[in-house]
């Protein structure tokens, strides 16, 4: 009885320390002014690679994190953190493998160089990639090289070539080159690749705002979510072509931004907290990769990441999963701050889906920090994932408020400084 009293004071205490500025500021009429701003058609789908709607999202979103009160990480580039990307295409090609030319449908290149000329003197790394090989595994292996890398693909592979050549995926601006042949012969004596490419620079935008911590500002917590999707597609039955992306993943940004008002209104921050909208995250998560180089993950304690919480969870309102709980003791930490509320964390119900690797969390985990994506979304019967029909009247901005009001409350002791989440282990990572 004495402990179950405690835990009533301890969450009624928790409450009256939240309940000040929370309902100012994350409210349903807050979500949806935030939410319907970011899934609006004039932003056209927020395709990171092209079009004007991933640049205005970008551009409000560094005004909300101004108006509330934030600072630039970097202080002299404002919230937009800009880099560019590279995409290259065989224009022609010279190239000849023991005297039988390739085509340049056959060649697709990971370079930001124009022209590419080299034979076997010219110390590129030459790797085969034969009939029974995985090839998409060495194809993410070889993408993380920084050396120059002839790959001879067998034709086995044509159509998983193929497709990513016509996807022509982009890479970070890097030393080294890495060219794919398609060809039977995986072991030429004489070589030469000629190749003249056709280069697409992209600039893509992260928008970052830090709040720097009182006592403990070198430890960073980070909050984030993804507001770019995927643009304007095929029309639907219906004639719609715009994918709106409101629950992927306008409603996670919707939450950082209500969250960075939030601590910013509460002011006793002891960590540092930094809240970043990525780009990129539904055309391979580049945004979170290039973020994850500009600082050292040493310092950072926790990743909150959150994902499509537009939507009830399988177990209903006020309520969310964890992604990757496992794999470190986030999620019971969460879960002890979240002690008498009624709202209720859960792990991840949908293993069989990788979502631990699939979101802006994984770059980070990786490198060790305890980084864990939030969501509601009900993967096995999500009716408007990746449609047209992903839009505002589809969600339930009620509960989001309350989700997001939940986070915020989960992270207290995290922001705090009295509690630091276990490292995520190299071990735990084996899929």
């Amino acid at each position: 009885m004495k402990n179950l009293l405690a835990t009533v004071v301890l969450a009624a205490t928790a409450y009256a320390g939240l309940s000040q500025p929370v309902e100012q500021l994350i409210n349903p009429t807050e979500v949806s002014r935030i939410l319907g701003t970011l899934s609006a058609d004039d932003m056209q789908g927020r395709f990171a690679l092209r079009g004007e709607g991933i640049h205005k999202a970008a551009a409000f979103i560094a005004e909300e994190f101004k108006k509330a009160g934030l600072q630039p990480m970097a202080p002299n580039s404002g919230f937009l953190q800009s880099f560019s990307m590279y995409t290259a295409v065989v224009a022609q090609s010279r190239t000849v493998l023991d005297g039988q030319s390739v085509a340049p449908e056959y060649i697709f290149c990971q370079t930001n160089q124009s022209a590419l000329k080299f034979g076997p003197a010219d110390g590129y790394e030459v790797v085969s990639i034969g009939a029974t090989d995985n090839f998409l595994q060495q194809y993410r292996n070889l993408r993380g090289k920084s050396n120059n890398v002839l790959v001879l693909v067998d034709t086995a592979h044509r159509n998983l070539l193929d497709r990513i050549r016509r996807q022509s995926p982009p890479r970070f601006a890097q030393p080294g080159s890495q060219v794919y042949l398609l060809t039977t012969n995986s072991k030429p004596s004489q070589w030469l690749v000629d190749v003249d490419l056709q280069l697409t620079t992209t600039t893509m935008q992260n928008v970052v705002g830090v709040l720097p911590g009182k006592t403990k500002a070198q430890e960073l917590v980070l909050f984030s979510g993804h507001y770019d999707h995927i643009g304007i597609q095929k029309p639907n039955e219906k004639g719609d072509s715009i994918y709106n992306g409101a629950n992927d993943d306008a409603s996670g940004t919707t939450a950082v931004i209500l969250l960075a008002r939030y601590f910013k209104a509460l002011n006793n921050n002891e960590r540092t907290l930094v809240f970043v909208a990525f780009t990129a995250e539904e055309v391979g998560g580049y945004g979170s990769q290039y973020f994850s180089k500009q600082l050292d993950p040493a310092t950072v304690m926790a990743m909150f990441n959150i994902e499509m919480i537009g939507t009830d969870s399988k177990w209903g309102t006020k309520s969310a999963f964890i992604t990757g709980y496992e794999k470190s003791d986030m999620g019971k930490l969460l879960e002890k701050n979240l002690a008498g509320t009624g709202f209720q964390f859960y792990p991840d119900p949908y293993p069989q889906q990788q979502l631990f690797y699939r979101s802006d969390n994984a770059t980070l985990a990786r490198l060790g920090v305890p980084a864990h994506t939030i969501s509601t979304s009900k993967m096995d019967n999500e009716p408007h994932y990746h449609k047209a029909s992903d839009e505002i009247g589809t969600l339930d901005t009620n509960n989001m408020a309350e989700i997001i009001k939940a986070i915020a409350l989960s992270s207290r002791s995290i922001v705090a400084g009295a509690d630091t989440p276990t490292r995520v282990s190299a071990a735990s990572l084996q899929r």
